[in-house]
């Protein structure tokens, strides 16, 4: 029988090779907190289990507490490759690697080097994108919403937006349009109808308080039936006749056309500057592959503006973001071998067959693992996400369980989640899929599978 004077002290625990172990992942603080609690509520309840000396049995027991907190790698294989939740478009090796000296160093991020004064610290990547999309000038901020956000407060405060009823959407984590443009400081004017919406629509709406008009790429979600909408030609000859600037939110936001590769087309900026757009936003860590990132590029005129703003200071990125947009931008100034530099580009152009060989690697694992599960190799869709091309799928190929208890279907989604490296699929048509589009590190995701041999 266990006595309480064979508690072992906090930190004697805490120099156990087991426990070292877990505070390299959780942090000292968090571990011993656990510990903590471990002892008190023994110590509450006047029980103590049978191991209180055991070190390696503390570890076991604060692990599984712990387990699922802190930032852990994934495996993305739910078939949604930009996902919002696991951390949207894959970084670069390479491209951190090429930047880990500048941003682990001082840097010239607001210093000019020729008149040593002073800087712009988004001069660097103003440059790359004028010349990427044509615009006359460039800004960044820490995100697509931030964007967006800028330029209405910047241009319409307290004045009026003119914005069709159709393009009133709701972003993850319920982030709705009219939500941001209310704590921007400007008034929404709604123009139209939920799905069909006219150019006489806007000239009807606009009078002696609006200040810009706005188009919204309906980034997450696709209307389809009896629908109409104003293109940004026409809307942008509109708005100029009334002496307003247009600004359009592009939401995901490609430099390159995607149909080269056989995937959907997605507009790009320039195509929107090119049809008289004077603002037009997009992200950085969607369709553009890079970090998280607000771009705005338009005229001049409206840029200086969002510039001198006061917001642009709590907005703005940080030298890490703009060290790697750079670097990213450098790449789409040479095409050729863009799919091979660009994570996300890289999964998106993967040939159907080797997708198909990575799922024979998994699905012969999986059969010798999991006795009871029908395991199968089936044809799938998978989307791009992140609102990027909602009404666009791409072939792809996935790994799918099923099980005559569908309870035991949900049961091994949980017991993925809960490897070494957590696997996420998503439960569809009471089987779980595997996507293989997600699976580009295919050894070492057999390898983590094989653990769930482990009882």
């Amino acid at each position: 029988m266990a006595d309480f004077r064979d508690l072992p002290g906090i930190d004697r625990l805490l120099q156990s090779p087991a426990l070292k172990a877990l505070t390299k992942i959780h942090g000292t603080e968090l571990v011993k907190r656990e510990l903590r609690a471990l002892q008190d509520a023994w110590r509450s309840s006047g029980n103590l289990p049978d191991w209180v000396g055991d070190e390696q049995a503390y570890a076991q027991s604060v692990g599984s507490r712990l387990a699922g907190q802190g930032y852990q790698q994934v495996f993305n294989l739910t078939g949604t490759i930009l996902h919002t939740n696991l951390g949207r478009a894959l970084l670069s090796e390479t491209t951190l690697n090429e930047i880990v000296s500048l941003v682990t160093r001082p840097m010239n991020l607001e210093f000019d080097l020729t008149t040593g004064k002073r800087g712009d610290r988004d001069k660097v990547v103003e440059e790359r994108l004028k010349l990427l999309t044509g615009a006359e000038a460039a800004t960044v901020v820490n995100n697509g919403a931030a964007a967006l956000m800028l330029v209405l407060n910047t241009l319409a405060l307290s004045a009026e937006v003119a914005v069709s009823r159709g393009e009133l959407i709701e972003i993850g984590g319920s982030f709705r349009l009219p939500d941001i443009m209310h704590r921007s400081g400007c008034q929404l004017r709604e123009v139209g109808t939920t799905n069909r919406t006219h150019l006489q629509d806007y000239q009807a709406a606009i009078g002696a308080m609006t200040r810009l008009l706005l188009k919204v790429h309906p980034s997450n979600y696709h209307i389809s039936g009896f629908t109409s909408d104003v293109g940004v030609r026409e809307l942008a000859e509109l708005a100029h006749a009334n002496d307003l600037p247009l600004c359009v939110d592009l939401g995901s936001g490609t430099l390159i056309d995607l149909t080269k590769w056989g995937l959907p087309h997605e507009p790009t900026p320039q195509e929107i500057l090119a049809q008289g757009a004077d603002l037009v936003t997009f992200s950085g860590d969607k369709l553009l592959g890079a970090v998280q990132a607000g771009i705005i590029v338009g005229k001049t005129e409206f840029i200086e503006q969002l510039k001198h703003n006061p917001m642009k200071r709590a907005l703005r990125p940080d030298k890490l973001t703009l060290a790697y947009l750079d670097r990213t931008l450098a790449h789409y100034e040479n095409p050729d071998d863009l799919a091979q530099k660009i994570p996300l580009l890289k999964t998106l152009t993967t040939p159907l067959a080797k997708l198909e060989a990575r799922a024979e690697e998994v699905r012969s694992l999986l059969q010798n693992v999991l006795p009871g599960f029908a395991v199968e190799i089936t044809a799938a869709r998978a989307q791009i996400g992140s609102g990027s091309l909602p009404d666009q799928t791409i072939d792809s190929c996935a790994v799918t369980l099923s099980h005559e208890n569908d309870a035991e279907v949900r049961n091994l989604a949980e017991r993925l989640r809960g490897l070494p490296i957590p696997v996420i699929g998503r439960i569809q048509q009471d089987r779980l899929w595997l996507d293989m589009r997600g699976a580009d590190l295919t050894a070492e995701l057999t390898a983590n599978l094989s653990k769930l041999a482990q009882p």
